[in-house]
């Protein structure tokens, strides 16, 4: 990515370091969380039937609840060191082409909103974790799901019932990149953005999503139920 923008210089991405986070942070930073909780969450619960390892976890002195929350921070922190890194990296790009002004107090925003979408996430990855004995399927289901499923529902929902897609965390994630354009977030649905370019030119999107306070409402009822229902799952999981 640094490479290529460096190169073709995209008049839309340079326009602006609020144009710049909110079109490669907004979408990358979501991307990165999906992937980093795919890989540290998909199998932390179904890996321990897959690889027979709860056979000898389950038999020591310790609750399930104290192994299911102990994972779940592993796997927080360690996609969070993810995210972190790709902050930095993206960072390091915005001091390259605004100086000085690179770090500003919305993109610590989008970055707390970002923590929170890695939150809900790893909770919803987790339930499949539990709700499968084999990690294969586990993160393939999180992957598919986030990647392309959540996306073409949404789509689907939008075009054929004409109804917000509230209740999919997917569509509560466009908060992370809006914070950069307050304009687009003063009430949900569908709008029309425009961001200023060089030399007075005013580049035009069309964006589906929510407020501020839904977006941060829909990650985290996402993270506590999908996280107390996979820990329902996984405290009656038999290793026989």
């Amino acid at each position: 990515m640094t490479a290529v923008v460096g190169y073709f210089r995209p008049a839309m991405f340079l326009a602006n370091s609020g144009t710049f986070y909110a079109t490669l942070w907004g979408g990358g930073a979501t991307i990165v969380i999906v992937f980093a909780g795919v890989i540290f969450g998909g199998d932390a619960i179904a890996g321990e039937f897959q690889n027979r390892t709860g056979y000898f976890l389950m038999g020591l002195p310790i609750r399930r609840t104290t192994v299911y929350i102990g994972k779940y921070i592993a796997a927080f922190v360690a996609s969070l060191a993810a995210v972190v890194i790709f902050a930095l990296l993206l960072l390091a790009n915005g001091a390259f082409y605004f100086g000085g002004g690179a770090f500003t107090v919305e993109f610590a925003e989008s970055f707390g909103l970002a923590v929170v979408y890695l939150l809900a996430l790893l909770g919803a990855t987790f339930l499949f974790s539990s709700l499968f004995k084999t990690s294969t399927y586990a993160t393939l289901v999180v992957a598919v799901l986030f990647l392309f499923g959540f996306t073409l529902l949404q789509d689907l929902i939008q075009g054929l019932a004409h109804v917000t897609p509230w209740f999919i965390l997917t569509y509560a994630d466009t908060i992370i990149g809006g914070v950069f354009n307050t304009a687009c977030m003063s009430s949900p649905g569908t709008h029309v953005c425009t961001s200023p370019g060089p030399g007075g030119t005013m580049f035009t999107t069309t964006v589906m999503n929510a407020t501020i306070p839904d977006g941060v409402a829909i990650m985290l009822a996402y993270f506590v139920i999908t996280s107390l229902i996979g820990l329902f799952l996984f405290e009656r999981e038999e290793f026989t």
